[in-house]
C-alpha cells in the first residue's frame, strides 16, 4: 500500500503511525503547490490603494507577512490606528512579528467567518475593511458575510499558489493520493495534462477539493473531515479498516 500526501512531511508523524503499523503503508509527502507573495507589479494590477483602508482581515500567517512586505514595497506606512481582524487567535498572535500587540486594535474569531463578523459588531461597523486573500475562492466566505452584514470592504490578493514540478512523480505507483486544496488538483492537471485516474483512489480532505475533484469527473474514495475522522490519517485508517 503506497500513499502520496500532497503536503510537506510533517514534523510529527504520529497520526500516520497506525497506517504504517497496521497496514504496512508506505507514505510519501510531496507538496503539489507552494504559496508565494505577489510581486508589487501583480498587486498594483488590482488597483488597490492601501491608504484607503482602516482595518485589515487576515486568515493566514502567510497573508500577514505578504501584507506588511507589500506595504514596505509600496512605501505605505501602516498607521498606528489600523485595526486587525483575524480568523483565529494563533493568526492574531503572529501579528507580533510586525507590530506591537495591542488588544484594543487586534480582534480574532474562532476560525469561522461568522465569529469574525461578530467581533466587528456595531462598534467597528464603520471601518473600511481590506480582506487579504490568495484569490481563486480564497476569502469568498468572509466576503459574502461582509456583504450580507452591510460592511464596507474590498478583497485583495496578496499571495498566490505556485504549482510545483511533479514530473518525477509516478502517480500510478500509488494506491491512494491525498489532496487538500483545489490548487492541488490544478497542479496535478498542469503537470499531467493527459492524466486519467485509473486505479488511483483519491482522498479529498476538505469540501472544496472534494467538489473540485467531482466537478472534474474524478471519483473520490474518501472524504473528510468527519466527526469520526478529524484528520486525513484517521480517514484513511477507517477506509483501510473497512476494506481489510
Amino acid at each position: 500500500m503506497k500513499i502520496l500526501v500532497s503536503q510537506p512531511e510533517p514534523s510529527n508523524l504520529t497520526p500516520y503511525k497506525a497506517l504504517t503499523d497496521k497496514f504496512g503503508a508506505e507514505l510519501c509527502f510531496r507538496p503539489f503547490f507552494l504559496t508565494e507573495p505577489l510581486s508589487s507589479k501583480e498587486f498594483r494590477a488590482q488597483r488597490i490603494n492601501l491608504a484607503e483602508y482602516t482595518a485589515v482581515v487576515f486568515s493566514s500567517r502567510l497573508a500577514i507577512d505578504a501584507y506588511f512586505q507589500m506595504c514596505k514595497e509600496m512605501r505605505f506606512k501602516v498607521p498606528e490606528t489600523m485595526k486587525y481582524f483575524c480568523t483565529t487567535e494563533i493568526i492574531a498572535m503572529y501579528l507580533q512579528k510586525h507590530i506591537v500587540y495591542r488588544k484594543r486594535k487586534i480582534f480574532f474569531g474562532d476560525g469561522t467567518p461568522a465569529s469574525l463578523v461578530a467581533q466587528i459588531g456595531p462598534k467597528h461597523k464603520g471601518e473600511n475593511f481590506l480582506i487579504t486573500t490568495s484569490g481563486k475562492g480564497s476569502g469568498d466566505a468572509i466576503a459574502r458575510l461582509f456583504e450580507e452584514s452591510g460592511l464596507k470592504y474590498c478583497a485583495g490578493r496578496f499571495v498566490k499558489p505556485v504549482p510545483q514540478d511533479l514530473h518525477d512523480v509516478d502517480l500510478h505507483a500509488f494506491d491512494l493520493v491525498v489532496l487538500y486544496n483545489p490548487n492541488d488538483l490544478e497542479s496535478l492537471r498542469e503537470n499531467f495534462p493527459d492524466f486519467s485516474q485509473g486505479d488511483i483512489k483519491f482522498v479529498a480532505y476538505g469540501k472544496s477539493i472534494a467538489a473540485a475533484l467531482e466537478d472534474a469527473g474524478f471519483a473520490v474514495a474518501v472524504k473528510g473531515p468527519t466527526p469520526e475522522a478529524p484528520s486525513a490519517a484517521k480517514a484513511i485508517e477507517l477506509y483501510l479498516s473497512k476494506k481489510a
